[in-house]
């Protein structure tokens, strides 16, 4: 099943619904406010997105998960906000909008694994931007990019939604530090008591860059003062950056 999809929505709108005060203060202290649009990237269910429309941030969203905009199009109406929604994979984003501002948070855009695409997906977000268009990325080497692991890394994650019901994820990840990539082989399992409502399976794949590589791969699209500097937020045992650079 594609990755992101209803059951993993539910779940991570319950796990974390709304970025921590600390990470969205970061992005407003470095967004244009009054000189056009944003676009976040990858948006998902709003998470950072709606605190910052709240904020006053002209923000769109862009996100290929038809559950997580689904999701974060409701919360955004029922917070009486209105910000646009895309859905589109950013490597062929093709939006009526260009912006000031494009960001990508939480690492997402680590999920993007195959070169090509990658590059792709840079070069359609400098395509959307006008000048001097900032791009800004937060991205993080997870602590796992050190070690060869015997075995897949199991770990069990539950969150309890609002009808009391619960999901449970469970997921194996395993990594090939020498390439850069881990895998993760997630398993949604929703329970109300001892019934069983639903399940759902995912695939999610992911990888990491130094900061010299990811300065490269930004430089090679075609951007312009690229630099590395402090993360958005703390990942628990990674190294975290953010990226920034203009059109």
């Amino acid at each position: 099943m594609p990755a992101y999809g209803p059951l993993a929505t539910l779940f991570y709108d319950a796990d974390k619904p709304r970025a921590p005060d600390t990470e969205v203060t970061w992005y407003t202290q470095r967004l244009p406010r009054d000189t056009g649009l944003t676009l976040e990237a990858m948006c998902g269910s709003g998470r950072l997105l709606i605190p910052l429309v709240t904020l006053g941030v002209k923000c769109h969203g862009v996100d290929n998960s038809h559950a997580m905009l689904t999701s974060c199009e409701a919360r955004i109406k029922a917070a009486g906000l209105t910000a646009p929604l895309f859905r589109q994979g950013i490597a062929q984003m093709n939006l009526p909008f260009r912006y000031a501002a494009i960001f990508i948070a939480a690492g997402s855009f680590q999920l993007i694994t195959d070169p090509a695409t990658a590059a792709a997906a840079l070069q359609r977000m400098r395509a959307h931007l006008i000048a001097p268009g900032l791009l800004l990325m937060d991205m993080y080497v997870p602590s796992e990019s050190a070690h060869r692991l015997g075995a897949p890394l199991v770990e069990v994650r539950t969150t309890k939604l609002e009808d009391g019901s619960q999901i449970a994820l469970r997921s194996e990840t395993t990594v090939w530090a020498d390439a850069r990539l881990s895998r993760s082989e997630n398993r949604y399992a929703h329970r109300r008591g001892n019934e069983r409502v639903g399940e759902e399976r995912e695939t999610l794949t992911l990888t990491w860059y130094s900061p010299d590589e990811i300065t490269a791969l930004v430089k090679d699209a075609g951007f312009h003062d690229v630099g590395i500097g402090p993360p958005a937020r703390a990942v628990d045992d990674a190294h975290a950056y953010s990226v920034t650079a203009r059109l």
